[in-house]
């Protein structure tokens, strides 16, 4: 069971400020609900991304959440893209719906993969999904607040009280920061998405390698 984790004002306004896309994910409850996908929110300047790869991020979660639409399916499907990895949470009605979910993403310009997470069943209420931001504000503020890794490295998506991180990291820093996540009161589980690189590939870093991917590991045990 996770213990309780207090928060202070500051750090959760620290944690919406890096989160910039809280209220994407709180808005729209229309029969297809698409999060992720919205443009001129800002670059990080410490995002170990460059630049044109977080441009070119919102560009895929803007064109992949098009592509959705035009399925017309009644699922709820949220993109994430981090370095041109994308990865799919939400809910679709079955297992058609997910693969041509999964499908019509992958064909997305410079979409160099697919991490599929969507679920089959029926749409979750709106109260779950803005419980599920939430969450990714206290994640978000509890990684601002730890001294031991760069909460700017990491993109945080929550999903049914399941919490996704993504980033381009160190093994050290990956782990470390999903025992931090599962510490959150209310977290369930802690779902990796990352690329691992080593910390000379770090020193030198411009964002655009094709490190290998470590995705959809689970935390450890708490």
């Amino acid at each position: 069971m996770n213990l309780p984790h207090s928060i202070s004002s500051a750090r959760v306004a620290a944690a919406l400020a890096l989160a910039g896309l809280l209220p994407a994910l709180l808005a729209g409850c229309g029969a297809l609900l698409v999060g992720g996908a919205v443009l001129g929110t800002g670059m990080v300047a410490s995002d170990r991304r460059t630049t044109g790869a977080q441009v070119e991020d919102e560009g895929i979660e803007f064109r992949a959440a098009a592509r959705i639409r035009e399925l017309a399916t009644l699922g709820q499907v949220n993109v994430t893209s981090y370095n041109r990895l994308v990865l799919l949470t939400g809910e679709v009605p079955g297992a058609t719906e997910r693969a041509s979910v999964e499908q019509a993403v992958a064909r997305v310009e410079n979409v160099r993969g697919v991490v599929n997470e969507v679920v089959i069943a029926a749409n979750s209420a709106f109260t779950s999904r803005s419980a599920d931001g939430v969450l990714s504000t206290r994640v978000k503020a509890t990684l601002v607040d730890a001294k031991d890794v760069q909460a700017k490295a990491f993109k945080v998506t929550t999903e049914r009280r399941v919490v996704y991180l993504m980033g381009r990291v160190t093994e050290r820093e990956g782990n470390r920061a999903a025992e931090l996540a599962s510490q959150v009161s209310g977290v369930e589980k802690v779902v990796k998405v990352f690329e691992i690189v080593t910390e000379k590939e770090l020193g030198g870093a411009s964002g655009a390698g094709a490190a290998p991917i470590s995705s959809a590991a689970s935390s450890p045990p708490r």
